[in-house]
């Protein structure tokens, strides 16, 4: 069956994601709205600056939905930004820095430096129950990861710095790169199974 799953349209990639997501077999829907998140099986958060998507998402009336979402089971995708809105916990962080949490990672905001220390490279990114591969990574004022939990499974490091950049935990997914950017969408589909394993019940309960 085919899942439908948003992306946070307050600010980032938004076009980009929606794209991949539809390539990887599922309905992509941007989501501004409480009702719009009701209507999704998952959610993208995408890439741009954590804090001022937290504070839309107040203004928009969908921080407190998407922590209930996320606490209730709700796959996710964060990438960049949204990597640092998944964190339980945030290293050099804006004052006031409010995130969804649900990652029981502690992320470095902007580890990797500013804009203009921006770069691309491979990264291999595997896991225990399906491995994506050789991707590209493009990495925009990234995060890394500091410390992981125990229950937290680390996909990829960066091969450079030896740094961890993308983790899953249960139904979240989450990486310091752009996955969306360069037209490969493995990573996506990658999450795409994760929720068809994650919310099966609920999908083959649908019409067809």
């Amino acid at each position: 069956m085919t899942p439908t799953i948003g992306v946070l349209a307050l600010q980032g990639d938004v076009r980009e994601h929606l794209a991949a997501l539809a390539a990887a077999g599922a309905t992509a829907i941007a989501v501004r709205r409480p009702a719009e998140l009701a209507a999704v099986d998952a959610l993208v958060l995408p890439g741009g600056e954590s804090t001022t998507i937290a504070k839309l998402a107040r203004t928009f009336e969908l921080f407190a939905p998407i922590q209930h979402r996320i606490r209730a089971g709700m796959p996710a995708l964060g990438t960049c930004a949204g990597m640092v809105l998944l964190a339980d916990r945030v290293v050099d962080g804006a004052v006031g820095q409010e995130t969804f949490g649900g990652l029981d990672i502690t992320v470095r905001r902007n580890a990797f430096g500013r804009q203009v220390a921006s770069f691309e490279g491979e990264v291999e990114m595997a896991g225990s129950a399906n491995a994506v591969g050789t991707v590209p990574g493009v990495f925009i004022r990234a995060p890394w990861v500091e410390e992981a939990g125990a229950g937290v499974e680390v996909l990829a490091q960066d091969p450079a710095v030896g740094r961890i950049v993308a983790v899953r935990q249960g139904p979240l997914v989450a990486t310091a790169f752009h996955p969306e950017v360069g037209g490969d969408a493995r990573v996506h589909s990658f999450f795409v199974d994760l929720v068809r394993a994650s919310v099966g019940d609920t999908l083959s309960a649908r019409p067809a």
